[in-house]
């Protein structure tokens, strides 16, 4: 019972950090387009991260570079 909980744990634990990793992948990403003067794909990438991973460090990033992008 203690090993199957346990596992359970780390499992989550690992789940999480994949997630705030390809949050953070994500944003590399966006920023990389954005500098190439692609702000349409840029903002479909910020907009993917606070849908996908409002809880990763990143997102409150992707949020401000949403707002400050052109509509």
């Amino acid at each position: 019972m203690k090993k199957s909980v346990l596992l359970m744990m780390l499992v989550l634990a690992l789940a999480g950090a994949c997630s705030s990793d390809k949050g953070k992948e994500l944003f590399d990403t966006a920023q990389f387009e954005e500098k190439q003067n692609n702000r349409e794909h840029a903002k479909q990438l910020y907009q993917e991260i606070v849908n996908k991973y409002p809880d990763s460090p990143v997102a409150k990033q992707a949020q401000e570079r949403l707002a400050a992008l052109p509509k």
